[in-house]
């Protein structure tokens, strides 16, 4: 058989995640790896003879997924390069299926809001990435003037905090600087980004001067419900006056907020949301005390709360599920002294989603189709990447995995592949495991193998 379109690789399995089935099917995918584009995508299995002169995988019963898009994660470089990095990160979430990460404006010194900070970043990161990588930049009080020209360089749009962000390179923004801020991104087809968690005289809980900050509950006191409707309800008022800007809530944690969300797309807005691996696996209430390991801002909440987000997304008012992947160094999360209060927030994740998702998803009736929309194809069309990323189908780049639903992955601290080896999955049993990541077509990682090659991401 003839093709008209070089084919220099061929993947065949009996179950593929297609664009349009419910259930994965028999279908084979051809690939130029000289574009590094899907050139084809057929039903059934392929006959080797029909492509004689291609690299061959057969993957036989194990699911081909596309490479799932992480559109939330710090990898800190330059300038806090010791918590984590572009070789570490990039190769961490390869391991787990990850072919795409956007990385968060905040944390590497210096922050990326404006040009000359976004080209350090990206001379940090050529030469180290395992995975594609794209950038969002940041909005901080005075830096509206940078919001265009960021547009024009690739950024995919927009973060900034309404509660002090951790990091006094990164301050956080009032409502004045968001109206600024705005209008400087209205007509453009960027996105603005909230962390979504704002005090006011009405919401800020009463100190516990006696309270042992070694307690989850000390901790999750100090971060309740309302500092997230708060923010929401000041977002949804702006959003009013600017309401053909699109605008995103990052890693929504607070059920009590859905309503409001609700009530802003039924008006029309366009709003949309994100959620993490951690609110949707992991329960307050099963917390050991003395582990910062655990915390997170905003925090891991009750499981009532854990099931409305689940209800939530399964309806489409989540759309998306990301990692929020931020690590730092042990001294800073103060786990050898127990210290939640005091510690760094930020849960380490990159390599293992998939299988938290899938762990906790199959028990509430979630398929592997649905997890592809939300990793996958969400993730993409909220970075601007839909036409490209997160889909299986002619004309995408080949971001591949092959992936094993059954097996079971032991979570050790020598099976992590980011810099610092914390996180609160330390010694679950979770299951599905990626054999093979593909990236536009080439093997970067092999579960059996380890990693392939050299770093062949691209800076989108």
């Amino acid at each position: 058989m003839q093709e008209n379109k070089p084919i220099s690789r061929v993947f065949t399995s009996n179950s593929v995640v297609l664009p349009g089935h419910d259930e994965p099917v028999p279908a084979t995918v051809l690939v130029d790896t000289w574009t590094g584009k899907i050139t084809d995508v057929r039903h059934g299995l392929a006959v080797r003879s029909d492509y004689p002169d291609a690299d061959w995988l057969d993957a036989g019963d194990h699911i081909i997924l596309p490479g799932l898009v992480d559109a939330h994660v710090h990898l800190n470089e330059p300038g806090r390069t010791d918590w984590e990095g572009f070789w570490t990160g990039t190769r961490a979430a390869a391991s787990g299926g990850v072919t795409t990460l956007i990385d968060m404006p905040l944390n590497s010194i210096p922050p990326t809001t404006t040009i000359a900070n976004l080209e350090q970043k990206k001379a940090a990161a050529r030469g180290q990435c395992w995975t594609d990588v794209g950038f969002w930049g940041g909005v901080i009080p005075g830096n509206q003037a940078h919001l265009k020209s960021l547009v024009e360089a690739g950024v995919k749009g927009f973060k900034c905090f309404l509660i002090e962000s951790g990091v006094e390179e990164f301050p956080c923004v009032a409502a004045s600087d968001l109206d600024g801020a705005m209008k400087e991104l209205e007509g453009t087809s960027s996105v603005l980004c909230f962390h979504a968690e704002l005090e006011t005289e009405h919401n800020h809980p009463p100190q516990r001067t006696s309270a042992d900050p070694t307690l989850y509950e000390t901790f999750l006191h100090s971060r309740p419900q309302s500092l997230e409707t708060a923010a929401i309800e000041l977002i949804t008022r702006l959003h009013a006056q600017h309401p053909t800007l699109r605008l995103h809530i990052v890693h929504l944690s607070a059920s009590d907020a859905l309503p409001l969300i609700r009530a802003a797309r039924a008006s029309g807005l366009p709003l949309t949301v994100e959620t993490c691996f951690h609110y949707l696996t992991l329960d307050a209430t099963s917390i050991p005390n003395g582990h910062p390991e655990f915390k997170c801002c905003p925090p891991i909440r009750e499981a009532p709360n854990r099931d409305a987000l689940w209800d939530a997304l399964k309806k489409g008012e989540i759309d998306c599920v990301v990692s929020d992947h931020s690590p730092c160094v042990a001294e800073l999360k103060k786990v050898d002294v127990g210290d939640v209060m005091g510690a760094w927030g930020g849960i380490s994740t990159l390599g293992l989603g998939l299988s938290l998702l899938w762990t906790e998803g199959k028990k509430r009736g979630v398929h592997i189709k649905d997890i592809v929309k939300w990793c996958c194809e969400k993730t993409a069309e909220h970075a601007g990447l839909q036409n490209t990323k997160g889909t299986i189908a002619a004309g995408y780049d080949a971001d591949l995995i092959v992936w094993d639903p059954q097996a079971n992955v032991h979570v050790t601290k020598e099976s992590l592949n980011f810099k610092n080896k914390l996180t609160p999955y330390e010694g679950l049993t979770l299951q599905g495991r990626v054999l093979k990541t593909f990236l536009r077509g080439h093997l970067v990682y092999d579960s059996v193998e380890g990693f392939r090659g050299e770093p062949i991401g691209q800076l989108l």
